[in-house]
């Protein structure tokens, strides 16, 4: 079996293009199954005024339920709606149906139609997509049933009444049947969304990590070939002693320069790898391969700061297997202040336990000055990465 290709970025398939489109497919039927019965409704009051002892405040019903479904619809979009704005949905649905059911004449037109809970199902949809049946199913019937007791009462219990309750309810049961249906394919959506989006950011940042690291090294091996080649050249034809101190001094100055080059490891004398050195060293002791590299210059950081970090960096590392993984610390220039550190550690097997990772903020009192944030993301697939971030001076 021929496996696609890799899509490159400037390149998208056939499936990307097909899978968003559907997607955004049903995102536009839900938006139009919101929006358009309460605007009809709102024409059919508009239509038949003669109908209603009080048509201003039919319209204003409608209007308002205009202005809800505006107002939720694009929450219902950025991820869902809440508890509150949930029952917010159902209250406006049941307080429109009976303010519509009451604006009514005592006695409809033969041949009249109401269209009191096919305005609402609008907002009961928006229930239905975000919700379980256990959450729409009451909710429904609590409109219906509002609809049915103001319906009776003002055209009595007749065929042509239950003919009316009948049609109402078996559309909006279709309508909210067929979008229950479809929730699980929503979740999906949704989902891949935010896998996507997570998987594209990291993307992003390895790949400015990796040109800055290129960048940096590029600059230290400039360096070297402008003062390191000149020293060895000079050694070779005996214009310098080897033997002497400044000479040996200049040589392990350049080779220490070159290693961090070609390794991007933390220099010795870097506060924060003396910071991080105990967490290091008991992760090597377990097994762990732990490539650090930096970029940029971190300083030494605050002691308290230094034992949160210490503390977050050696907890996430006791809870992984002996595999390689890689620290990568990121640090803005020294002009560039008030500016945060970020420190990834990625690795490519599942932690045993994700440990708590806020507790040692508040052990170390860490101000919210800090700027301090610690978290670790995982994948299904396996692998993940720890990123903790702070205020470079430490704010301390």
């Amino acid at each position: 079996m021929v496996s696609p290709p890799a899509e490159s970025p400037n390149r998208v398939s056939p499936h990307t293009v097909t899978r968003d489109i559907a997607q955004a497919g049903l995102l536009r039927v839900i938006d139009t199954v919101a929006f358009v019965p309460p605007c009809l409704a709102l024409v059919q009051v508009l239509a038949n005024v003669h109908e209603y002892r009080l048509p201003a405040m039919a319209v204003a019903v409608w209007l308002a339920v205009l202005g809800s479904v505006a107002w939720l619809v694009p929450r219902m979009r950025g991820g869902g709606l809440s508890h509150g704005q949930t029952a917010a949905a159902i209250a406006i649905a049941i307080a429109a149906v009976a303010a519509v059911g009451l604006a009514r004449q005592a006695h409809l037109m033969p041949g009249s139609v109401d269209l009191a809970v096919l305005g609402t199902i609008g907002l009961l949809v928006l229930v239905v997509v975000n919700r379980s049946a256990r959450v729409w199913v009451p909710a429904a019937l609590a409109v219906f049933a509002v609809h049915s007791v103001l319906l009776i009462r003002a055209e009595g219990l007749n065929q042509l009444t239950l003919s009316e309750l009948e049609a109402s309810g078996y559309i909006a049961a279709a309508i909210l049947i067929a979008f229950a249906a479809l929730r699980p394919t929503l979740a999906v959506h949704a989902s891949m969304a935010a896998r996507r989006s997570s998987l594209a950011s990291r993307s992003a940042a390895e790949r400015a990590a990796a040109a800055a690291i290129g960048r940096e090294r590029q600059s230290r091996l400039a360096v070297l070939e402008k003062e390191a080649l000149p020293l060895l050249r000079g050694i070779a034809d005996g214009t310098l002693d080897a033997a002497a101190a400044d000479v040996r001094a200049s040589c392990d100055r350049h080779a220490a320069a070159l290693r961090h080059s070609l390794s991007g490891r933390l220099p010795a004398v870097s506060g924060l790898a003396t910071a991080l050195e105990p967490a290091l060293r008991a992760a090597r002791e377990r097994g762990l391969l732990v490539d650090v590299q930096l970029i940029g210059e971190a300083g030494t950081p605050p002691a308290r700061l230094a034992r949160a970090l210490l503390a977050t960096v050696d907890a996430v590392l006791a809870a992984l297997p002996p595999h390689q993984v890689t620290l990568t610390v990121i640090a803005p220039d020294d002009h560039m202040e008030g500016e945060d550190v970020e420190l990834y550690l990625t690795f490519d097997a599942l932690p045993g336990s994700i440990p708590d990772l806020t507790r040692f903020a508040r052990e170390n009192d860490l101000p919210a000055a800090a700027r301090w944030r610690a978290a670790v993301s995982t994948a299904e697939s396996g692998g993940g990465y720890l990123e903790v971030s702070w205020r470079k001076d430490g704010a301390l």
